[in-house]
């Protein structure tokens, strides 16, 4: 298989706001990723752009992402369920990368969060801690354009989100935050449902797609050997 992809996330030269929009001057020193892939590999490109930015400092891991979409829609509303019943944005992350013992979290346009701990992957019998939320966490979403209303055109819709190095340290035996240097396993996920408009709301469809950072060549996020490395900058 191809070489796993790797991100270098820099130190934040000043704290990120979070509103969601990756326009704080901070951002403009993380590189963004790759485009996003589908999740089998050797396939056509998504039909929307997703791409990810990482920074950090001495208290947060910040995530961001923009998400190419036309038509914005969202119903879950409720805190800690299957958002990827719809469309959602997701990371997965494995400090010590020994696939055991891993974080994931996923948010909606609507700003609904939803947070698992696996001691293991599904194949492998693990049974999710759901939910397992960060106490500290912090979240922002932008919607360019109007959420939920199938008469216009969207641009899409972006996230922010800092995750805490005291909230995350079970994950990576208490070793927490980072090095310079010090290497961990992650990936970044986005599922798109297909839809259609009656009686002047939007409907999800039954199709959708799997589209990520890192791709896993089957359809299943849950093997973390082939997630991409994310690897700590001094600066």
């Amino acid at each position: 298989m191809p070489e796993l992809p790797r991100y270098q996330c820099h130190r934040a030269g000043t704290t990120p706001s979070l509103d969601g929009t990756l326009t704080h001057p901070a951002w403009a020193d993380a590189p963004w990723t790759a485009d996003f892939v589908d999740i089998r590999g050797d396939q056509p490109a998504p039909r929307y752009r997703t791409r990810a930015k990482l920074l950090y400092d001495d208290e947060y891991l910040y995530v961001g992402a923009q998400l190419e979409e036309p038509h914005v829609w969202s119903t879950m509303a409720q805190r800690n369920t299957m958002l990827f019943e719809e469309n959602n944005f997701e990371l997965f992350l494995d400090p010590d990368g020994d696939g055991l013992n891993y974080y994931e979290f996923e948010i909606n346009p609507l700003g609904t969060i939803w947070e698992l701990t696996l001691p293991m992957p599904y194949s492998e019998g693990g049974v999710a801690v759901d939910p397992t939320n960060l106490p500290g966490l912090r979240t922002a979403v932008q919607v360019d354009g109007t959420l939920n209303d199938p008469t216009d055109t969207d641009g899409g819709w972006s996230v922010e989100f800092a995750l805490p190095w005291t909230d995350l340290a079970r994950y990576n035996k208490g070793q927490t935050p980072p090095r310079p240097g010090d290497e961990w396993r992650m990936n970044l996920m986005r599922i798109e449902w297909n839809h259609e408009v009656v009686a002047g709301e939007y409907r999800k469809g039954s199709q959708q797609d799997f589209w990520v950072w890192s791709p896993q060549y089957l359809v299943d996020m849950h093997k973390p050997d082939q997630w991409g490395v994310l690897e700590f900058t001094a600066s």
